[in-house]
């Protein structure tokens, strides 16, 4: 379970960078502000994840 939030966080990490940067290549201020939200919430999934993975473990 945790892995899985793990994966999906570093997914939507990623696909939020790319938004950013092609944002920023095309002047698109909301892209970029999309992309960097994507990252946030990629963040919260990942450490979720993390967390799980460890309250799994004790």
């Amino acid at each position: 379970m945790g892995t899985e939030d793990k994966l999906a966080g570093k997914a939507k990490q990623l696909k939020g960078k790319a938004n950013d940067i092609a944002g920023a290549a095309r002047g698109d201020v909301g892209q970029q502000i999309k992309g960097k939200a994507q990252q946030a919430v990629g963040k919260v999934q990942e450490k979720l994840g993390s967390g799980r993975r460890k309250n799994a473990r004790d």
